[in-house]
């Protein structure tokens, strides 16, 4: 009995001292893992203001930054927008353009092809008074070409817009071009 009870206790003893080393591993590779997880998306495609562009097939992101409560009207393909916005790039943060700074919100047909595609797809079912943050891909918005000297090729675009109105017909076929006529387009 004695023997056979000193045998038990170091069995107990023994699992005891794998459950602590087991255990004792445990936190270690679940840190190993998550920090695993949440490197490699900035490795894949790299962070904003990382000096890295998305990938040109990458899709659009939409952020939602100041939803309406009470909204009763979105927009939709072929209404005419009114847009605050300010566009940056994704890889340095630099500002290339902002209606903020000329305080004229800029007016087109949204899904006209008037604007770049990225702002045809993430400016649809927008409230008046809401906020997004658009980040476009190249190939949503000025590609392989660019539109230099300020937006360099492959270029991932970053916009902060505002929906400030849905206008109603105008009776013009394209409102942005009347816009991109003016003279701050070749300021740039």
């Amino acid at each position: 009995d004695t023997i056979a009870f000193e045998t038990m206790n170091q069995r107990s003893s023994r699992s005891k001292t794998t459950e602590r080393v087991t255990f004792g591993l445990y936190p270690f590779f679940l840190l190993l893992f998550i920090s695993i997880v949440f490197a490699m998306p900035s490795i894949v495609s790299g962070k904003q203001y990382e000096g890295i562009d998305l990938d040109a097939d990458a899709q659009i992101r939409i952020g939602v930054k100041k939803r309406i409560k009470d909204c009763r009207t979105k927009s939709k393909k072929g209404d005419r927008l009114s847009i605050h916005y300010v566009g940056t790039l994704y890889k340095d943060g630099k500002e290339f353009d902002s209606s903020l700074e000329r305080q004229t919100p800029l007016n087109f047909r949204v899904g006209n092809d008037e604007v770049i595609a990225g702002w045809d797809m993430g400016l649809i079912n927008m409230c008046v008074g809401e906020k997004r943050k658009l980040t476009i891909p190249s190939r949503l918005a000025y590609g392989d070409v660019g539109a230099p000297p300020h937006i360099h090729p492959g270029a991932t675009l970053v916009f902060e817009v505002e929906l400030v109105d849905i206008l109603g017909p105008s009776g013009e076929d394209d409102d942005a071009y009347d816009y991109y006529s003016k003279d701050h387009i070749y300021s740039f």
